[in-house]
Formats: structure tokens, sequence, C-alpha cells
């Protein structure tokens, strides 16, 4: 039997979403690039203010089955008066501050679409996030793109050494620090979990217990946006598996997603921990595997101090790649549409 080969025709009151898909360090994003309807006001926090007032069904019909998985990432490209572009992240749980494996993707992504001029070696360019403005980078060659760095907004600590109760594990001892989103950093072991996938399910379940114990026992604030004063989620810290890094993290973010790379937001505030401890000095590299075992990089750039705070500029390396190009279709009469 041989089968029609030419496109299917949507009905003209349906919606049309078209979105290339990627991943960095096996970590999804779904990057949004037409069909979305137009968002409005002056800047990308607006925006996100915009969208999740306004258009936050795109949002669970693009990130939820059966478009999407529990896990699934996605990311608004929008205009900006400051930047070569903004975006906006979304997730299972609604839109985060910053999300680095997304920056690293984007850039790329810049690179081939053309959004921004293709300059060898390097081609910079600058993203407008919710966070703050990134300085992103992307090695070229002709025609191929290489090694993907991003910039990161001030991270700094928040608490060093602190404690709190979470039903039915007891007295949890966590870090707290900002790479662009606040997480609560706990020792893996400290609650009996390993960084690896065999301990997925009780990651998850422990993860969440402990950023809603913590998110009922303090405020979290940033120093200067309300939009960003909130917990995003626990990372787990493990030994490596690999002789060439140096540790190993778990993120439990949104409504228990978890991050299949080292979270680039989450590598920048262990870089601001470690440097307070005086374990990371400033140019010195690290190296965080993820779940799978696929490696971030990160140094500090810069120390300083930010609205107050000892504070470091982070430089996250990793890299990024295609897997698909999609239309997404919305059929009105759909009771599974949303």
């Amino acid at each position: 039997m041989k089968l029609a080969t030419s496109d299917f025709q949507a009905p003209d009151d349906w919606l049309s979403i078209r979105s290339i898909d990627m991943h960095t360090a096996g970590e999804p994003l779904r990057v949004i690039l037409d069909g979305f309807p137009q968002v409005q006001g002056s800047s990308v926090l607006d925006y996100r203010r915009y969208i999740k007032s306004n258009h936050d069904d795109l949002r669970t019909a693009l990130m939820f089955e059966p478009r999407g998985h529990a896990d699934m990432y996605g990311v608004v490209v929008t205009p900006s008066q400051m930047a070569d572009f903004g975006v906006v992240f979304m997730h299972n749980e609604g839109y985060s501050t910053m999300c680095g494996h997304a920056t690293l993707a984007i850039a790329r992504l810049a690179v081939e679409m053309g959004w921004v001029p293709r300059e060898e070696p390097l081609t910079r360019m600058t993203i407008e996030a919710p966070c703050g403005l990134l300085q992103a980078e992307v090695e070229v060659k002709g025609h191929q793109t290489g090694a993907l760095r991003f910039t990161n907004v001030p991270s700094f600590v928040v608490a060093l050494d602190q404690k709190t109760r979470v039903p039915d594990l007891g007295e949890v001892c966590y870090d707290l620090a900002y790479g662009g989103a606040f997480y609560a950093f706990v020792q893996a072991s400290s609650v009996d979990l390993s960084c690896h996938p065999s301990h997925h399910d009780q990651l998850i379940q422990k993860g969440m217990a402990i950023k809603r114990a913590i998110m009922k026992g303090r405020l979290v604030e940033h120093p200067v946006e309300a939009d960003l004063s909130f917990l995003y989620g626990t990372i787990f810290i493990g030994e490596p598996e690999d002789a060439g890094s140096d540790s190993r993290n778990v993120c439990i973010f949104a409504e228990g997603e978890v991050d299949r790379s080292p979270t680039g937001s989450g590598v920048s505030a262990r870089a601001a921990i470690h440097h307070q401890r005086g374990e990371l000095a400033v140019g010195a590299p690290m190296r965080i595997e993820s779940i799978l075992g696929t490696t971030f990089d990160v140094k500090i750039l810069e120390a300083l101090t930010y609205e107050g705070l000892s504070a470091v500029i982070p430089e996250v390396s990793g890299s990024a790649y295609v897997t698909g190009k999609h239309e997404f279709l919305i059929d009105p009469q759909d009771p599974l549409r949303q």
C-alpha cells in the first residue's frame, strides 16, 4: 500500500504552533518559533507576566501530554529592547527565571537560524532573560558550530549550613544560593540517596519534600526583583562517576521535574558556594556531571559585590543539539487541547 505523502491540511480554525526541539546534555528544550500569540510589554518580565495571565493554556498544551511529557521544557523567543532577543522559559509548573541548558541551546540555534550575524571564530550575543542580561558565545568555523558558553548574572550565597525539618526525613542540612534562580543544595548521601538514575523516584520524592519544607520555613527573597523571589528546586550533590569530573548534580525543580543536564543556573550557584567556602578560586574550572553522566564546565570570571552581597560572575560551558522540527496543531474541538 502506497501512502499519500502530501501535507495534512489543518482547518482554518485550528491553531498551528511551530517549534524546533533540542537537547542540552540530555535535557529537552522546545523552542517555540511561530504561531504563539503576540506578547505585550516592554521587557521579558512583562512578557512573562503577560503569557502567564493570558496564554497559560498554550504552556500546558505544549509542555504536558499528549504533545509533551512530565519533564518537558520550553522557551518562547521574544523581542528585546536591550539585547539581541529575549526568552521566556516554561515547564510543568509555570515559568522559571533562568535556565542554563536553554541558554546554551538557544545560543546555538540563534547562529544556525541567522538571528545574529555569524562571525568566526566566535559569535557573541546578548540574551534578555527574566533574571537579567546573559552574554553567550558560540564557536563557529565555516558552517559548523562548536563549543557553547554563557556568562551568567551575579550569583550569590544566601546561607550556608542551614537546617530544616522534613517529614519522614528528619533534620536536613542545606545551603541556599542563587544562580539566576534559587536552589537548596543537599548532599545526597545525607538523605540516603545516590545521584544515579536508579534513585530517580526517590530523588523526586525527597527533593520535593525538602523544597516544600524550606518554603514553609523561610522567605526566599531576591534583593532587587520580587518576581525572582521563590525557591525553584532542590539540587542533590554526589560523587562523580567519571574521574575527570569534580562531582555530580541532580536537580529536582518545578513540580518534580528531573533535570537531565547538570543545571546551568545550579552550577552557577554552586560556584558561588564553593567560592565563599574558599574552595574555588576565580578562573579555576569545575566540571559537574548530570544524572546521565553528561557534563557542564563552570568557572568564575569575576568576584564582586552585588546589592551589598558577595557574588561571582560564572561562565558555564556545554553542548546542545537539534532533535527535530515540529508543527503542533490544536483542534478547538479536542477536549484535551490544553
